[in-house]
């Protein structure tokens, strides 16, 4: 076989610029002047900053409601409920977290300032085995902070899981949490002790170029299951960082119903999954740096969601010793930038600004105590694994210990794999394919014929790399079919003359992208086009000239524009497979003889032109001023934007084809009577159109977030082979809302044999049916009518009703 293509991938970032910034005001008294050292001054002009006075502070209150199973029960973040394809229940994190907060308190009760401050300051970029690491103190071993969402970061004997992206294109919660327990394992065997993510951005602009670490286009598509493995799981990247291009020196402007709608949503239900800690960001938001901005950490994240962890900054993204009165509690990886090895924000600055009065000790007390409450919180205080690798010399025969922790976890990658593959096309039976006697693979993705991971620090070390030749040949040797292979995709003229006569011509091509570190064949991180690789359309459109049954197989990080050959009457399949990870040859070989009935489902929109997105990647600076990257678009990203302007796309959000049918019957939907007694004055308001109250944890109450809808329908597969179907549930808002035409609010996944029936549930609750009130500063139930459609994808509806008044 041939030599995977490494995959490159970054330890660490870096800010281009250090100022101090800020959102709102703080109640404040001015101290008398010290001799302190403060922020750099702004690089960029017009950064709202934070001005140096003495800020007082009171602790967020750990949640106290009662916990009330089976809907509510209390739950340990290593013991989480089983996992279903609806969502009934609302874990209850609050005892354990107000257990970890007595022992923090208890653990710090004795550290003098200083002591305490070395638990908010990373020991510096490189100074350390991980990403980025807090230092042992007294009787606290340390934290080891280490990338990345599909794989343990430059550690040896680990798996590369599929991406997030492909993830979600399962749109199979089971899988979603084997996925997270699996890799939660590897990152505790491994000795991390908190995962840098998963990664809960938005993929606003299709051409993003971290995109294909996160869930797709819409918030809904969101996952934890890392903490059930042990480690502690970190957010990534709050807020708002929707493109790699000027990523430090840009401001996301953005109103404040679509910043809770849709950004914030991934966050508030990573919150409410018992999530350890959140990462903010390099840019700005609203003129204001993410890691200094009041009102997103301390007034969203920490009073609002009740988020009981710790926020840390990306890389070098802190930007102000007062960024700890913002909320911010860690600085990243300590020092202030590359050239600046032995200054911090935090550290020595920190500390003078307690002693002097500028932070107050409650807010140091506050920062330490949440930090070592999160590790309390995963228990990694009983027999953690030490920290067994070298992030940053491999051939350190001291610290990597070579700890072997990938299990059989290349079984779950290779069913993520064929799972997460979306049948696109498939025309005359063209697929699964069925002894054919020859074949053709002619490859548009490099020597590899594989795409199997994006770039950045969101990749990982390859163990090894099923290609998927390697795949299609083990086949053919059962089938005595013949396979011929071409790894020239700029000769189009040879391709097309090998692909005649053969009974299949098998095509593959891709789009790469990654962290804006890198540039990948002249595209800066973000793709600079939505086209196939390396000369991917013309091979296509040379191979179906010559062949009748030309089958392409895509592996890319998003939407490609397919329009030169989509319609190609020779083009008879389409195979949407994803980024899949190491055994992503096998994936792919499943899916086209059909081991693996395809029931992946595109976790976003595949347009006709690049025109019909509704949001671009900014590419033009100001020079000295903040890049301004304006959300106009507002609740109306992806397919909310195509159902609103009435723009056919190519393939619409949560398409995916089979190969088999299926059809809907039986649709109901009934009320269900709340239990909760202590907040049933809340309820009564919510039904009389009033707005949720502006209250510590008021965004994830559990009045809110209880189910209080059920829909069931009957799902039938009226084919002759066993298959998955994907029902999906899209409320329809009234006028009133000034909603999108369709919101997905729920999905599950059913196994169906041929000619059998399953009945389904989904489950809605309050929360799924409000809208954000941008006055009142709360969750509303909007006036008039709402109804909702129960179907296959975005587009393509079976059933329709009504949600009872």
């Amino acid at each position: 076989m041939m030599l995977p293509k490494l995959q490159l991938w970054c330890m660490s970032s870096f800010a281009l610029v250090t100022t101090s910034v800020y959102a709102t005001s703080f109640t404040s008294s001015s101290p008398s002047p010290i001799n302190i050292p403060q922020s750099v001054a702004p690089s960029i002009s017009g950064v709202i900053t934070i001005p140096l006075s003495s800020y007082s502070f009171t602790p967020y209150p750990t949640p106290t409601l009662t916990p009330d199973p089976p809907i509510f029960p209390a739950t340990d973040p290593l013991n989480p409920p089983d996992v279903s394809n609806d969502r009934y229940i609302v874990p209850d994190f609050a005892p354990a977290w107000a257990t970890a907060h007595q022992k923090a308190r208890n653990l710090i009760s004795n550290y003098t300032v200083e002591e305490k401050v070395n638990l908010t300051t990373g020991t510096g970029f490189a100074a350390g085995l991980c990403s980025a690491n807090i230092a042992p103190n007294k009787n606290f071993p340390g934290l080891c902070f280490q990338d990345s969402p599909l794989a343990v970061l430059g550690a040896d004997f680990t798996t590369v899981f599929p991406a997030g992206i492909q993830v979600a294109s399962t749109w199979n919660r089971a899988l979603m949490r084997a996925r997270g327990l699996a890799l939660g394992q590897e990152f505790k065997g491994k000795g991390a002790n908190v995962a840098q993510g998963p990664f809960l951005n938005m993929g606003r602009v299709p051409q993003g170029g971290r995109n294909w670490e996160g869930f797709g286009a819409d918030p809904f598509l969101t996952v934890l299951g890392l903490q059930h493995g042990g480690v502690q799981s970190c957010a990534k990247h709050f807020i708002n960082n929707e493109q790699e291009q000027f990523r430090t020196v840009e401001s996301s402007n953005v109103d404040d119903r679509t910043q809770h709608e849709i950004y914030a949503h991934p966050f508030l239900r990573g919150v409410m999954a018992g999530l350890s800690s959140v990462m903010c960001s390099f840019n700005l938001i609203n003129d204001t740096y993410a890691c200094n901005n009041e009102k997103m950490i301390n007034d969203i994240l920490k009073r609002e969601y009740s988020f009981q962890g710790f926020v840390l900054s990306d890389s070098f993204a802190t930007m102000s010793t007062l960024s700890a009165v913002a909320g911010l509690d860690v600085t990243m990886p300590g020092n202030i930038n590359i050239a600046t090895p032995n200054g911090s924000y935090f550290g020595g600055n920190l500390t003078d600004y307690v002693n002097e009065g500028y932070i107050s000790m409650a807010r140091l007390d506050d920062m330490a105590t949440r930090i070592v409450a999160a590790w309390y919180f995963l228990h990694q205080d009983e027999d953690y694994p030490v920290t067994n690798f070298n992030l940053f010399d491999q051939n350190d025969e001291v610290n990597n210990k070579h700890v072997n922790v990938q299990a059989d976890h290349y079984r779950l990658v290779r069913e993520i794999g064929a799972a997460g593959t979306v049948l696109l096309k498939n025309t005359n039976g063209a697929l699964p394919l069925n002894k054919p006697k020859n074949m053709i693979f002619l490859y548009g993705v490099g020597v590899d014929g594989i795409l199997a991971s994006g770039c950045g620090s969101g990749t990982g070390t390859f163990p090894y790399l099923i290609l998927p030749l390697e795949g299609i040949q083990q086949r053919a040797r059962q089938d005595g079919s013949s396979v011929f292979r071409d790894f020239d995709d700029w000769n189009t003229d040879l391709a097309g003359t090998m692909a005649f006569g053969q009974a299949v011509a098998l095509v593959f091509t891709c789009s790469d992208s990654g962290e804006g570190l890198f540039s990948f064949d002249g595209n800066p991180g973000d793709r600079k086009n939505l086209t196939a690789w390396n000369n991917g359309n013309d091979l296509i459109l040379a191979v179906a000239a010559q062949n009748n049954n030309t089958i392409i197989v895509v592996n890319s990080v998003g939407p490609l524009i397919m329009e030169p050959w989509i319609e190609h009457p020779n083009v008879t399949a389409v195979v949407w497979a994803g980024i899949q990870g190491q055994e992503a040859g096998n994936a792919i070989v499943d899916v086209l003889y059909g081991a693996y009935n395809p029931s992946g489902r595109l976790p976003y929109t595949i347009a006709k032109d690049p025109a019909d997105y509704p949001a671009q990647v900014v590419t033009s600076d100001l020079g000295n001023e903040a890049v301004p990257i304006n959300y106009t678009e507002g609740l109306f990203i992806d397919y909310r934007h195509f159902d609103q302007a009435n723009i056919t796309p190519r393939f619409e959000f949560g398409f995916g084809l089979s190969y088999t049918t299926f059809s809907y019957s039986n649709l109901d939907v009934a009320a269900i009577q709340s239990l909760n007694i202590d907040q049933e004055d809340l309820i009564t308001a919510w039904e009389g159109r009033e707005a949720s109250p502006v209250a510590e944890g008021s965004s994830v109450a559990l009045w809110l977030h209880e189910p209080a809808f059920q829909v069931t329908f009957n799902v039938i597969n009226t084919g002759y082979v066993p298959g998955t179907e994907i029902p999906q549930l899209y409320i329809h808002y009234p006028p009133s809302a000034s909603e999108p035409p369709s919101v997905l609010k729920g999905f599950t996944n059913v196994e169906i044999g041929p000619n059998d029936t399953k009945h389904v549930s989904i489950t809605l609750s309050r929360y799924d049916l409000s809208i954000w009130d941008v006055v009142a500063q709360g969750w509303r139930k909007p006036d008039g009518q709402i109804s909702f459609s129960v179907g296959a994808s975005s587009r393509d509806f079976r059933l329709w009703g009504i949600i009872p008044a």
